[in-house]
């Protein structure tokens, strides 16, 4: 029995093979799908035949409670970035100086989570996400669905290769389409669909969700017997991993340069997003040669597309409300495509704004992603205007609570001031549970406006009397008990949170995550910041004296002094425990952090570069020592630049977290 478990499992693995990565079917679906059914009965008559990576485990099944952290074997560093002509040619005089001409192997840069796969003896392993570089996630089961990544290689040694598991397009459309229908948040982008997938916890969600991988990099690549990369993406494909086909040769810069502009014409069209191209010297030697800085490969430069830019009728302007109150007008847009999704909304700031532009209901305008996140409106196009366009007048009242609106002086908004208006009371539990926050997972903004309507979350005490609510709670239908169970311990944990969580999360005006941090780290206990004045405070660097009143205003007001005496009975940690600093790269440097990174947010960065003993600062100055500069960095970028402030990339600061993890 066991050769024909062993048969059917080689049947199936070479029909993947042919489906998922040549994409040539041999067979007929139906005769799949009777051979699956024949091994899954074989295999449940069979236990002692179990095998991990049996074709019957792609469909998920494992259940965890959280990834283990894996040390990668070696480090997975980032890359470099270009993002003109200018600087790729850069890049090219400064490999030619130090190997002579090369030639190039460019990439296309796939918009996904970044992988390792390791093998043992020609069996799939383990799989790894980049983590911090040096420490990533042990999603193995997740990865197991992916069903391109073969189980089984003709390689006997240990072996490790990288790439990128990403959500081709229609998946996400699909994805999206559904969680729309179910009343679920969306997901903005493939890029994050992908990571949410790989970071279920049960992997028959990950199995659902229609994702692939494509393989680049073998860090031992020279042990294959191959010459160059190009070889080494042919070797990897011999062995049933899925390359790109779009890859190319390049023998010089111009040639690169040429293919990049043809797969930016290119790009909408294909069936999954990138976000730029990858250009690598060939000659592995010559990659051997010329080794790595502390942060990325010195033979390797990613070039970063520009942000997208598309036209679109805009139909109509509305508000909405925050937390604080603040009106934002939004526009609605006739849906177009951009940077990956269809596009039907975008940011108008404020009144201002929407002023200074000309910006009219019915306008053709200019759309893009800033940061390739969110939309906005960049201006109108009045030459495009045919008479039907109407000028935009900025409400006076609040449309959810019907309050009246107000512009206080020296501010850019409009605010709602009534306290009561349901809209702020959503969006301030839901800040209050964010991830920068109190990091309660499973209460999105959806299920906190359903729990209010209901009367059960009215403020931020009441998310701690839940408990008393499960019966009621597990009537709801968008609610399960096992869901349940979880999030009242993630709300339960959340009291031993420190101190500047708290602060942050209670949405003091002017106060952010890095201001929540200092201002806890200075008073040390939430008696004593009740206590402070304005003097005290504006002692803090980078507190002015509008910020400590916003704080010592919010300390004098009598609800929000109840509310802080309730969180305190209720078991709320009120003190602030420090988070000891090293000796590092980056001890006594002051550091600004710019643009989208990679494996951290911002507040994570900041608070990292704290722990390592820099001074983190918001503009840059002759006095910065450093800019941590990510993705779509802007006009500090640029400031750097002038003033000849050293840029560095994440791959430093990963370096030197890894030293104190």
């Amino acid at each position: 029995m066991k050769e024909r478990i062993e048969e059917l499992r080689k049947k199936l693995n070479r029909w993947n093979y042919e489906y998922h990565t040549l994409d040539a079917p041999t067979v007929s679906d139906q005769e799949y799908d009777m051979t699956m059914r024949e091994l899954q009965k074989l295999e449940e008559e069979h236990p002692e035949f179990y095998d991990a990576n049996s074709p019957t485990q792609r469909v998920g099944g494992a259940v965890l409670d959280s990834f283990e952290k894996v040390v990668h074997r070696k480090l997975m560093l980032s890359l470099g970035n270009a993002y003109n002509l200018e600087e790729l040619q850069a890049f090219d005089e400064r490999v030619r100086a130090e190997v002579g001409e090369a030639e190039y192997c460019v990439e296309l840069k796939i918009d996904g989570l970044a992988m390792s796969c390791e093998y043992e003896n020609g069996n799939y392993y383990r799989a790894v996400t980049r983590g911090d570089g040096n420490v990533g996630e042990n999603v193995t089961a997740n990865v197991r669905t992916v069903k391109s990544i073969p189980m089984t290689i003709g390689y006997e040694q240990s072996f490790d290769v990288r790439g990128e598991v990403y959500m081709p397009k229609s998946s996400f459309e699909k994805l999206n389409a559904q969680r729309e229908e179910n009343g679920e948040e969306l997901f903005a982008n493939p890029r994050n669909a992908a990571a949410g997938s790989i970071r279920q916890l049960d992997s028959k969600v990950a199995a659902s969700r229609g994702l692939d991988a494509f393989w680049y990099y073998v860090p031992d690549a020279a042990e294959l017997g191959v010459k160059t990369q190009y070889e080494s993406l042919q070797y990897i494909k011999s062995l049933g991993f899925k390359i790109n086909p779009l890859t190319r040769l390049c023998r010089n810069m111009d040639e690169v340069w040429a293919f990049i502009t043809e797969m930016t014409e290119e790009r909408p069209n294909l069936p999954y997003e990138i976000d730029g191209m990858v250009v690598k010297v060939n000659d592995l030697d010559a990659q051997r040669r010329m080794g790595f800085t502390v942060k990325t490969p010195r033979w390797a430069i990613a070039y970063k597309f520009p942000a997208e830019m598309v036209k679109t009728r805009l139909k109509n302007i509305f508000v909405t409300v925050g937390r604080t109150g603040k009106i934002t007008p939004n526009a609605e847009l006739e849906p177009v495509r951009l940077a990956g999704t269809s596009v039907g909304f975008a940011q108008l700031h404020n009144e201002d704004y929407i002023k200074d532009k000309d910006i009219r209901i019915n306008d053709v305008v200019v759309v893009r992603k800033a940061g390739d996140i969110i939309p906005e409106v960049v201006r109108s196009c009045p030459e495009e205007r045919d008479g039907s366009q109407l000028p935009y007048s900025f409400p006076k009242i609040c449309p959810v609570c019907g309050g009246r609106l107000v512009r206080f002086e020296d501010e850019a908004h409009h605010f709602c001031i009534n306290n009561e208006c349901p809209a702020r009371v959503v969006e301030a539990i839901a800040h209050y549970c964010s991830r920068d926050a109190l990091n309660i997972e499973g209460l999105g903004n959806k299920k906190i406006e359903l729990l209010h309507k209901l009367g059960y979350l009215k403020n931020f005490e009441d998310l701690y009397y839940l408990r008393d609510r499960y019966e009621e709670l597990i009537q709801i239908d968008s609610f399960g008990e096992t869901s349940i169970r979880k999030l009242l311990k993630e709300i339960e944990d959340s009291k031993d949170e420190n101190l500047d969580k708290l602060l942050y999360g209670l949405g003091i005006h002017q106060i952010g995550a890095k201001a929540a941090r200092l201002l806890a780290e200075r008073f040390r206990t939430m008696e004593k910041i009740q206590a402070a004045s304005v003097e005290d405070i504006v002692k803090i660097n980078d507190f002015g004296e509008i910020t400590a009143r916003s704080v010592v205003d919010f300390f004098k007001d009598e609800g929000n002094m109840a509310l802080i005496d309730s969180l305190r009975l209720l078991g709320m940690n009120m003190e602030y425990v420090s988070q000891a600093t090293v000796e590092s790269a980056f001890s006594n440097k002051t550091v600004v952090v710019t643009g989208t990174l990679e494996n951290y947010s911002r507040n994570e960065a900041e608070e990292w570069l704290s722990r390592l003993g820099a001074k983190v600062t918001g503009s840059v100055s002759k006095k910065t020592d450093y800019v941590l500069a990510g993705r779509d960095a802007g006009s500090k970028l640029t400031k750097a630049q002038a003033l000849g402030i050293e840029v560095i990339n994440e791959a430093m600061l990963t370096e030197e977290v890894a030293k104190i993890r």
